[in-house]
């Protein structure tokens, strides 16, 4: 089936070396205002998927998701990010790139390319049926994603896709396909601009709305997140003070005897 790539059509905006550095600022932001609009009308797609992965992970379940270049890393952050805020394993949340660890900073010659390359990665995490495996590629054919979830399809690992293109390989291959199409780059096919945007905005709706659904927030806070500095411990004694009446000292001392926000309010609401 032919479609259309959208993100390789020629810019809108022409001569750009010819441009001021205010005409260059104004444009792009210009451009940059399109992507929530077009993240918007993917949210009926954005919900389907999020209701799978919730089910998935209720059931003992992990998020994988994969990727090359621009869209890999975007994963990447992602995945990484869930167990400090959200104070879950890392094990739960898996980013894989084409070319491993090296291209996450260095683009790692025709690793996109492999048909063989992405089950591998996958099947190094023993990737089974109570998994969630997304597809993450704004052109919609890279091959290593493609065929990753194509013999995830083969061995009933149910799939979802965040693509950049209406209709393209990658989101026929995905059960749960979102589609959030941005037109062209203001650079012609600089993929890292719009359609990264577009992928990061998604990918913070995925894991957010996720985690919120398995019970990681309480109210609007990060009950769960990992005291890894200063600035997440001061943040937890202010979040104790919000819910019960004691001095910060106090909160203090429960927080880094119980380690979590959520473990010292449970502690002294139940011995008090």
């Amino acid at each position: 089936m032919s479609f259309t790539k959208t993100t390789e059509q020629d810019s809108k905006y022409n001569e750009l070396e010819n441009m001021s550095i205010s005409q260059l600022l104004i444009n792009i932001n210009t451009e940059d205002k399109t992507v929530p609009l077009a993240v918007e009308k993917a949210l009926p797609q954005i919900e389907k998927l999020v209701e799978q992965v919730v089910i998935q992970l209720k059931k003992g379940g992990r998020l994988f998701y994969i990727g090359a270049g621009t869209s890999g890393r975007l994963g990447v952050v992602d995945a990484s990010e869930c167990p400090p805020t959200f104070g879950v394993p890392h094990e739960l949340v898996i980013g894989l790139i084409a070319g491993g660890e090296t291209a996450i900073r260095k683009a790692v010659e025709n690793a996109e390319d492999s048909t063989t390359q992405g089950w591998r990665d996958l099947q190094a995490f023993n990737i089974n049926i109570n998994d969630f495996v997304i597809g993450i590629a704004a052109s919609g054919t890279t091959p290593y994603v493609l065929y990753a979830l194509n013999t995830c399809t083969e061995n009933n690992i149910p799939t979802g896709s965040i693509t950049c293109n209406a209709s393209c390989p990658i989101s026929l291959a995905a059960k749960y396909p979102i589609e959030v199409i941005v037109g062209p780059e203001f650079v012609t096919g600089s993929s890292r601009m719009k359609a990264g945007t577009a992928q990061k905005l998604v990918l913070n709706m995925i894991s957010t709305t996720t985690m919120i659904q398995l019970g990681k927030v309480k109210g609007n806070k990060m009950v769960d997140m990992q005291l890894s500095n200063d600035k997440l411990v001061d943040r937890g004694i202010r979040m104790i003070q919000a819910e019960i009446p004691i001095d910060h000292s106090e909160a203090e001392r429960l927080l880094k005897e119980y380690g979590s926000v959520r473990a010292a309010i449970t502690f002294y609401l139940n011995g008090n």
